[in-house]
């Protein structure tokens, strides 16, 4: 089990997994999401901004193994 996982494993315990399914990004992360994807996808990104989109997407993968880990758990108990 890597870092990632570990970390998941954790949180995806100390969270009610109801509360942790209904987590969502603000609608103003979202739209400064969608706007670096489409800077990205018209090659018009700075490197400023590409790192800023890794983080979101890196973050986005981490959210979505805690919500599995604790929708497992979940069907499990």
């Amino acid at each position: 089990m890597n870092l990632y996982e570990e970390a998941a494993a954790v949180i995806a315990k100390a969270i009610d997994p109801k509360k942790l399914a209904s987590l969502r990004a603000s609608k103003a992360t979202s739209r400064k999401v969608e706007m670096l994807v489409q800077k990205h996808k018209e090659g018009e990104i700075s490197k400023s901004e590409k790192d800023e989109l890794d983080r979101y997407m890196v973050l986005s993968q981490f959210m979505t193994l805690v919500k599995a880990k604790a929708q497992l758990a979940a069907m499990q108990a």
